[in-house]
């Protein structure tokens, strides 16, 4: 397998980094798979240039509800099928999830849900983990190298926030929600991050609203997993904080 870099960013609408020269990115980073999340458009509201980006074929997966959540793929390497959705209609209908199968593994392209609105969307957030999981323990059963790569909209440990002891009670640092990235460890996928960089305050994620990249006070909510059959593979990961137009910043990893 030569070498493949992935790159996953949850842009906060695809229209809104457009106009901030997201394509004049994609043209010099190159990745051969770049995985987006929350796109905020169907395809027909989008133009041309992104439908149709130079070098790539791409994929998406939007909600019922316009402007809301949403994934894109943009692949310069050919899938042999993508899926639309973990086949559940009430997790589908908020087109989070695209699967693409190539030859060399699966990935999962996932915008997870936020669980601070209400009880009842942690649960709904609780309960897409537990069917992301099985449906790619499912794929991975059938000798397959799994990617998972997106926003999982929680931090994993205290390293991953800057203010661990404040968001002890807050959604997307809640036991329950940790506990599930340690159940995805123990089904033997990695983080592919932490298997190079185990230094403090690196982020992805800040509060736009109070300035907070600024001064570094971020979130890591966006990961990119692999299975263990991969880890040998897995020439490097990174986190691109320098690269702007979202309150999130790119992940990447180099597969050899």
């Amino acid at each position: 397998m030569s070498t493949i870099e992935l790159i996953s960013w949850n842009v906060n609408g695809l229209r809104a980094v457009h106009k901030k020269g997201f394509l004049d990115w994609v043209h010099k980073q190159q990745p051969e798979l770049l995985c987006l999340q929350e796109t905020k458009a169907h395809p027909d509201q989008l133009p041309p240039a992104l439908l149709e980006v130079d070098g790539y074929r791409s994929y998406f997966s939007s909600a019922t509800k316009k402007g809301y959540s949403g994934v894109a793929l943009y692949t310069k390497i050919e899938p042999r099928s993508v899926g639309h959705g973990l086949g559940i209609p009430e997790f589908d209908d908020e087109g989070r999830t695209l699967i693409a199968s190539y030859d060399a593994f699966t990935l999962y392209t996932i915008y997870f849900p936020n669980g601070k609105a209400s009880p009842e969307r942690l649960r709904y957030k609780l309960a897409f983990y537990d069917a992301l999981l099985d449906h790619a323990e499912q794929e991975k059963k059938r000798n397959k190298h799994i990617i998972i790569c997106g926003d999982v909209n929680t931090a994993h440990q205290e390293i991953d926030l800057a203010r661990p002891k404040e968001n002890e009670t807050v959604s997307g640092f809640l036991p329950e929600e940790r506990a599930w990235i340690d159940r995805l460890l123990d089904h033997g996928y990695r983080d592919s991050f932490r298997m190079f960089c185990p230094d403090p305050q690196q982020y992805t994620w800040w509060d736009y609203k109070t300035r907070a990249r600024d001064r570094n006070v971020g979130w890591r909510l966006d990961y990119i997993f692999v299975s263990a059959s991969l880890e040998k593979r897995v020439r490097s990961a990174s986190i691109l904080s320098d690269v702007m137009g979202s309150d999130h910043c790119p992940v990447c990893l180099s597969l050899g």
